[in-house]
């Protein structure tokens, strides 16, 4: 574990370091606030709820947490660094941990920087506190999840912003998978089972019932999944480039 630990103070130094957390948590929490404000007429629609704020949320995620992983592993390409990590005293799984953790608290401190908000619908309010909490745990685990995703694709390529773009990409066909729209268009092309199985990928439909309060395994065990199956195709592709170069 001390190799984790290395890897994960190493990588949110790294954040800090640059301009890229302070830039991302900047239109993060101007971004957030003025769609849950503007776009999601907080204030008009009477109720006492965060409900426009986790309307949107999932679509700035979206867009945010693969900026956020693409540095991950393209960084370390592009500069020629990542045979000096594959050769250090660390096993391959801590640096992928290790990398994944720094990005995730950066993404949980961008959430916190929400919390006014919450603030503010009780001061409103009486919104119910549990579910609001139950929404924020699913946010939480959706960001985990594309950033997973983004980490992924990062070890693919040694461009960072070739990274983004397969990052939001592949975020925006897990996210769109459940939608009415692309469940229409897979059931004339696939049998009824096969599309209904593949809208059950949807990572939207799953943060769905967690924003409503409800927590349940099979969503859990989705969100685990999906940031399990992301860190080890990371792992997967930096392992087959070991000694290889960019």
């Amino acid at each position: 574990m001390t190799g984790l630990n290395a890897v994960y103070r190493r990588e949110l130094a790294a954040y800090f370091q640059t301009p890229l957390a302070w830039v991302f948590l900047t239109v993060f929490a101007i971004a957030a606030p003025s769609l849950t404000w503007r776009a999601g007429r907080l204030f008009e629609t009477g109720r006492a709820d965060l409900a426009p704020l986790f309307d949107y949320l999932p679509w700035l995620l979206l867009v945010l947490m693969p900026a956020l992983a693409m540095r991950a592993w393209a960084e370390e390409r592009d500069r020629g660094t990542l045979e000096t990590l594959l050769a250090s005293p660390i096993a391959l799984w801590e640096a992928a941990l290790g990398k994944f953790l720094a990005a995730w608290s950066v993404a949980g401190l961008a959430l916190m920087l929400t919390f006014p908000l919450w603030i503010a619908v009780n001061w409103l309010g009486s919104p119910d506190n549990a579910a609001i909490a139950t929404a924020y745990f699913g946010a939480l685990l959706l960001a985990g999840g594309y950033l997973a995703v983004g980490q992924a694709l990062s070890a693919a390529t040694s461009n960072q912003v070739i990274a983004f773009v397969l990052g939001a990409s592949a975020c925006l066909l897990i996210t769109l998978a459940g939608l009415p729209l692309a469940l229409d268009a897979l059931s004339a092309w696939l049998p009824g089972a096969a599309a209904e199985a593949l809208a059950e990928l949807s990572a939207l439909s799953r943060f769905e019932s967690l924003r409503r309060g409800v927590i349940s395994l099979p969503d859990m065990a989705y969100f685990l999944s999906l940031i399990v199956l992301g860190l080890g195709a990371a792992m997967t592709l930096i392992d087959a480039r070991r000694g290889g170069g960019r």
